[in-house]
C-alpha cells in the first residue's frame, strides 16, 4: 500500500515537472512571437520615419507648370499623410510641374515587403518613359529615389492621372528636422494657408 502511495506521489511530481517544462517552452515561443511582432512593427515604423528630403534636382524633360494654383515660394497646408507628421504641416512650395502622375506598387531592391500604393512617381521618373503615359497594370522600372530601394525597382502602375504636382519643404508636425524638396504632392493634397 505504501509502495503505491510513493509511486502516486512520484507520478504527480513528474507530471508537474513536465507541465512546467511545457509552459516554459510555450513562454519562450510567446517571447519569440512577441519579438517577431516587435521587429515587424519596427520595420513599419522605420519605413514611416524615412527622411524624404531630396536633392531638389528634377528629372530631364519635366515641364514647369506655367500657372499653378500654389505659386513657387507660397505657403500651403499639407492635407496628406504620406509620412508621419505630414498631415497639417505648413509647407513652402519649391516647385510646380505638370505631368502624368502614378501611384505604384513595388518591391524594394534592398529586399523586404512590397510597398503598395506608393504616392507619387511622375512619368519622367520611369525608365524608358517615352511620350505616352503608362496604363494601370503596366510593369515599369523606377528611376525615382524618393526612398531607399526604390531606384531600379520593378513596379506595377496602380493608377495614372495628368495633373500638377508640387515639390515642397515642410517641418513635420511631430517635430524633427525640416524635410526639404519632398517629391511629390498633388494639388488635392494641399489647402490654402
Amino acid at each position: 500500500m505504501k509502495h503505491k502511495f510513493i509511486i502516486g506521489i512520484m507520478t504527480s511530481l513528474l507530471a508537474i515537472s513536465l507541465a512546467a517544462c511545457s509552459n516554459n517552452g510555450q513562454e519562450a515561443q510567446n517571447e519569440n512571437t512577441d519579438s517577431n511582432t516587435n521587429t515587424e512593427e519596427s520595420m513599419e515604423m522605420d519605413h514611416s520615419e524615412m527622411n524624404h528630403s531630396g536633392s531638389g534636382e528634377i528629372p530631364e524633360g519635366l515641364k514647369e507648370e506655367e500657372n499653378p494654383t500654389y505659386k513657387v515660394g507660397s505657403q500651403a497646408i499639407l492635407e496628406t499623410d504620406h509620412m508621419e507628421g505630414m498631415k497639417g504641416a505648413e509647407a513652402t512650395i519649391v516647385g510646380a510641374y505638370y505631368t502624368n502622375v502614378y501611384m505604384v506598387s513595388y518591391t524594394p531592391t534592398t529586399g523586404g515587403e512590397m510597398v503598395e500604393d506608393h504616392k507619387w512617381v511622375i512619368h519622367e521618373e520611369v525608365e524608358n518613359s517615352g511620350d505616352q503615359p503608362f496604363e494601370p497594370g503596366t510593369e515599369v522600372v523606377l528611376n525615382a529615389d524618393h526612398m531607399e530601394g526604390m531606384k531600379g525597382a520593378t513596379a506595377v502602375v496602380d493608377s495614372v492621372e495628368e495633373m500638377t504636382v508640387y515639390m515642397v519643404d515642410y517641418t513635420p508636425t511631430t517635430g524633427g528636422e525640416e524635410v526639404k524638396n519632398h517629391k511629390w504632392v498633388t494639388e488635392s493634397e494641399l489647402s490654402p494657408k
